[in-house]
């Protein structure tokens, strides 16, 4: 018996994907519990355009992505520390305080996103990667000034 899987259901399959299953399995386990409905013609259309439509999306995602990049990429971001002798910091930039001057500016990205290996600790330009999407990094450019 075919059907079409609502959600994922550990050794047999995952969501949106069609298996042919024993009648027994499926009339027992997946339909009362709603992992599953049958694969007819109606349901497997809906399936089509369901996977048209999160195709779509994620394009669009992408290409929001790559446009906030080239954004980035033309940015530079001031932060003010206090610094020391020989330009070293008192304390570091963290990648929160770097999300929070791009918030300042107008663009809203998490701080977990910002791929700081290590905090800064110097003052000058730093290029800092951006993950804005899984296939898409961007180089923003953090000038740290003193205060």
């Amino acid at each position: 018996m075919k059907v079409i899987f609502l959600q994922d259901v550990k050794g047999q399959g995952k969501k949106g994907q069609v298996k042919d299953l024993s009648e027994g399995y499926v009339r027992n386990f997946l339909l009362p519990k709603g992992l599953a409905k049958l694969a007819s013609d109606g349901n497997l259309k809906t399936l089509e355009v369901q996977n048209a439509s999160e195709e779509k999306r994620k394009q669009k995602e992408k290409e929001d992505a790559e446009a906030l990049g080239k954004r980035l990429e033309e940015m530079t971001i001031v932060v003010k520390a206090k610094a020391g002798e020989g330009g070293r910091l008192f304390g570091a930039i963290t990648s929160k305080q770097i999300a929070e001057a791009l918030a300042a500016k107008g663009v809203k990205i998490d701080k977990r996103k910002i791929e700081l290996d290590e905090p800064i600790r110097t003052l000058g330009v730093t290029q800092v990667p951006v993950k804005l999407h899984p296939e898409v990094k961007a180089k923003l450019n953090i000038q740290t000034a003193e205060e």
